[in-house]
């Protein structure tokens, strides 16, 4: 994955994953330390407000639709409430607001578990709600790890944006 060609392989994928799993098991470690400082009310609701905001809503519609398709409200729901940025707002305003304290551990616990333990990153647009492979998708995958074999060179050659235009087409029969 890089700037031009944003997606993923199956490998770079699992090593993206697992740098959450990291800071996903620095949290338990620094819960654990500091389990009879942590106001649990706060915790439970600081982790729960995530997905009673961002997930719950879209995944009843998701449940509720006949086609699987659901306005994208829900979709940037769930990418507001589940984006780092978003969360380390609501930490410093906790911190001005409130004061520093361990409950807020329960934030990176859930954004980063998500990440790491579930692979539950930004929803797009163009995907259903509920994870689903895209039939063009095993295909990309397949073309990256054969590109990875030294089957086909890494840079696209003569024809080869009708070869990906041909993949784009079939994919969306």
């Amino acid at each position: 994955m890089d700037q031009r060609n944003p997606f993923e392989s199956p490998n770079t994928f699992k090593l993206h994953r697992a740098e959450y799993l990291v800071g996903f098991a620095l949290s338990i470690v620094l819960i654990i330390v500091h389990f009879g400082e942590i106001r649990w009310i706060p915790f439970v609701a600081l982790f729960a407000y995530i997905d009673l905001i961002g997930y719950i809503p879209g995944a009843i519609a998701f449940r509720r639709s006949a086609d699987g398709r659901i306005p994208k409200t829900y979709y940037v729901l769930y990418n507001t409430m589940h984006s780092l940025i978003t969360q380390t707002v609501v930490i410093g305003l906790w911190l001005w607001l409130v004061g520093p304290e361990w409950a807020l551990l329960a934030i990176p616990f859930h954004v980063l578990g998500d990440r790491g333990l579930f692979g539950n990153f930004l929803k797009p647009f163009g995907l259903p709600f509920e994870p689903a492979t895209d039939p063009f998708y095993p295909k990309l995958a397949a073309r990256l790890s054969a590109r990875a074999q030294g089957v086909g060179g890494l840079v696209p050659g003569p024809g080869a944006a009708d070869e990906s235009d041909a993949l784009v087409q079939e994919a969306g029969r």
